[in-house]
């Protein structure tokens, strides 16, 4: 049996009943039920009957129009009244409630409608039907309306940054209207309602600035900052898009803070300058926290942070000049010893301070490290009383670890921690080399007068500096440290030794490697005879070990224990090697001239006044001397001073101190030049040719890492190696120089 065909208006009549039972559904009228599956089944079957006759009867392109009909029908005598009437809020909640019920109008007519997009549609390639209901209500409603509705959202963002209390949930559902209506696209929440919202912002906050900038302080002007920022991006969490936080973000911040940057950070009682100087450490972080998100916000923060720094280690340098002048200025008083050491501990607690304020206030931030880095080499590389800053560390450090010193009176903790601190300001300072000089001649000292607290310290200290430094920085060091042990050994084989062949009284002997320790200067004392028969009995010893090592004697560096028999009770007497033979010539003379005990010793003048001197004009007086002034001279007379007495039994006599300053120097400089020539050389060797100024700065970034050479000493280098055909100028541009193999 064929089906009975459907007119175009017979279906149309069924399907009109069903849209118009649904606008009364969505009205909320409350005698009208909801659809049951029969109601729904007739209208579906309806569309698929008519959709499917045959020519000229299918209606499906007919059925198509309609439906876009209906919505615009339903638009037109409803929707739009509605929303016409009504204002600002009033009309947003109309609106959202408005989209609500389109949405559910185009659920259902997609359904009944279901046909035509799985056949007539998907075939001709039309606007999907559910498409057909959004454009429907984006043409005519939102169209008219977008401009009423942005400007009513954003009267309501004011309200809520003037303190009063909106209804979030509205704004959110206004803008998803936004949203949804791009189908897919954020077009229509971008040109039709952010750009505004951004214009509106900027003027708020530029407003907003304006006024806080004349009357608050920095601090409080921040916190209000802050606290927008928040607010800004808590709306964002309510109710604008997600894409919306970095450009509203970035407008607020422009006005709020790249506007007044200068203004804000140079207030005179409390810009940066006053926060720092006050440690505001809260205000600082918050500071950081904030312009670290402006374009090059963080560049005057860290210029400040660096120029405060410099100015306060500056300022220190100036006080330890003061101090060196004046021994009662109040920083003795404060801290216990010499100007130099305080200068050192202040600059070490300078640099806990403000390496705690780069990690903490500055969550460790680059730019910050850089700007500590160079204030303090500003300052580490000044002159302190005479003394470079290398001389003091090294001074310092001497001070720490030798016995008697800083050691004794700090845990193995604090101990640690000083000497990481004053390897960390090594890193400052640009003569590293001279440094390493100064160290290694005290470590030296230390070591071979057994004057060390702590081999584990000493061992600590080196592993530091290698780490810093490299390990060729502490290969010398660290090889004086072992040739020690080693002697040691050596040692303890010779007197199992000297129980077969004891050479009368009780001595050691220390041997150590050239190459590891400073040069020291070889003197041709003339020992006792008690001294003579123990060298003898020594070499003979040393020869049975090794015939192939030369042995050069060191007698400034020599200790020995004498008993002085005085009148009132005998003392022992701690003395270097050469007072210990000087006093040993009283043995057999009452008295003797400065000429006699010259001669006898075989020593310089510099030396024989130096022990004289400590013998007879210094705090024990074991000799008297004619005259009896504080000077030795040449037509002194010297004798034994019987008379002598002290409430101690053992007593150590010291020699006047040396001044190695000059030496050091001397020598540092000597390896430099080394260091430069090397260096030249190397760099030639491997581009063969080189301008001047290539020369020089590739040099200088060689060297750089242990001490800064002067241009004019790279200059002499240079002429030098020409010299010495390591290098030729050539014959058309003197500005260039080439290798000779």
């Amino acid at each position: 049996m064929t089906p009975r065909e459907i007119l175009l208006e017979e279906g149309w009549d069924v399907l009109e009943k069903g849209i118009t039972k649904l606008k009364k559904i969505l009205e909320g009228k409350d005698d009208e039920p909801q659809f049951n599956s029969e109601q729904y089944m007739v209208l579906y079957t309806t569309i698929y009957d008519i959709c499917t006759q045959k020519p000229p009867n299918d209606y499906s392109q007919q059925l198509y129009d309609k439906y876009g009909e209906a919505f615009e029908s339903y638009i037109a005598s409803v929707v739009l009244p509605s929303l016409r009437e009504k204002h600002e809020e009033f009309m947003l909640i109309e609106l959202v409630k408005r989209w609500s019920n389109h949405k559910v109008m185009v659920r259902w007519l997609s359904r009944f409608f279901h046909y035509l997009d799985r056949y007539f549609i998907a075939r001709l390639a039309l606007p999907p039907l559910n498409e057909v209901g959004v454009t429907c209500f984006k043409s005519k409603v939102f169209e008219e309306l977008k401009r009423k509705a942005t400007g009513a959202v954003i009267a309501l963002i004011q309200q809520e940054r003037d303190g009063d209390q909106i209804d979030r949930s509205l704004l959110k559902n206004v803008l998803d209207l936004f949203v949804e209506i791009g189908m897919g696209q954020l077009n229509c929440y971008e040109n039709d309602f952010e750009d505004a919202m951004l214009k509106d912002t900027t003027s708020y906050y530029s407003r907003q600035a304006s006024k806080w900038i004349l009357e608050d302080t920095c601090p409080d002007y921040m916190l209000k900052a802050e606290e927008c920022l928040k607010r800004e991006k808590d709306r964002v969490a309510h109710y604008l898009h997600s894409s919306s936080e970095s450009k509203l973000l970035e407008k607020a911040r422009r006005e709020l803070l790249t506007v007044y940057a200068s203004q804000l950070l140079e207030k005179e009682h409390s810009g940066i300058s006053a926060l720092l100087r006050d440690d505001k450490v809260e205000d600082l972080s918050r500071m950081f926290r904030l312009f670290s998100k402006v374009d090059q916000g963080l560049d005057p923060v860290a210029n400040a942070f660096r120029q405060h720094v410099t100015s306060l280690g500056t300022a220190l340098v100036k006080q330890a000049e003061d101090v060196a002048k004046d021994k009662k200025a109040d920083i003795k008083k404060d801290v216990a010893g010499l100007p130099e050491q305080v200068f050192v501990r202040k600059v070490i607690d300078l640099h806990d301070k403000y390496i705690g304020y780069v990690n903490d206030c500055f969550q460790n931030h680059s730019l910050f490290h850089k700007a500590l880095k160079e204030a303090f080499e500003v300052f580490c590389n000044k002159n302190v009383a005479g003394s470079s800053c290398a001389e003091l560390l090294a001074t310092f450090c001497e001070s720490i670890l030798v016995k008697g010193g800083g050691a004794e009176k700090l845990s193995d903790e604090d101990i640690e921690q000083t000497l990481e601190n004053i390897v960390k300001l090594l890193a400052y300072v640009s003569d590293k080399d001279l440094f390493a000089e100064f160290y290694r001649k005290k470590l030296a000292r230390r070591l071979l007068y057994d004057r060390s607290a702590s081999d584990e310290h000493e061992r600590s200290i080196l592993t530091k500096l290698k780490q810093q430094c490299g390990g060729q920085f502490t290969s010398k060091m660290e090889g004086m440290v072992t040739d020690l042990a080693l002697a040691r050994e050596n040692q303890k084989e010779f007197k199992e030794h000297l129980v077969k062949n004891p050479p009368g009284i009780d001595f050691s002997v220390t041997v150590l490697t050239t190459g590891f320790w400073p040069s020291y200067k070889v003197s041709n004392l003339n020992l006792p005879a008690e001294m003579v028969k123990c060298v003898e009995v020594f070499r003979d010893y040393y020869q049975t070990k090794t015939n192939h090592r030369k042995l050069s004697w060191l007698y400034s560096f020599g200790t020995c224990n004498i008993n002085g028999k005085f009148d009132a009770k005998p003392v022992e007497l701690i003395l270097s090697t050469y007072q210990a033979a000087a006093l040993l010539l009283f043995n057999a003379s009452h008295g003797l001239s400065y000429q006699e005990i010259k001669a006898q010793l075989n020593l310089p003048d510099e030396d024989v006044v130096r022990t004289l001197h400590s013998l007879s004009c210094a705090k024990y007086k074991i000799l008297n001397k004619e005259p009896g002034n504080k000077t030795v001279s040449p037509t002194d007379v010297f004798e034994f001073n019987s008379k002598f007495t002290d409430k101690m039994r053992r007593i150590r006599i010291p020699n006047p101190p040396v001044d190695e300053k000059k030496k050091v120097i001397e020598d540092v400089d000597k390896d430099r030049r080394y260091a430069i020539d090397a260096s030249v050389v190397r760099i030639m060797k491997a581009r063969k040719v080189l301008g001047y100024q290539q020369l020089v700065m590739e040099t200088v970034e060689q060297l750089s890492r242990m001490f800064k050479p002067d241009v004019k000493a790279i200059k002499k280098r240079i002429e030098d190696l020409i010299t010495r055909d390591y290098l030729e100028r050539d014959r058309e541009n003197p500005n260039l120089f080439k290798y000779l193999a």
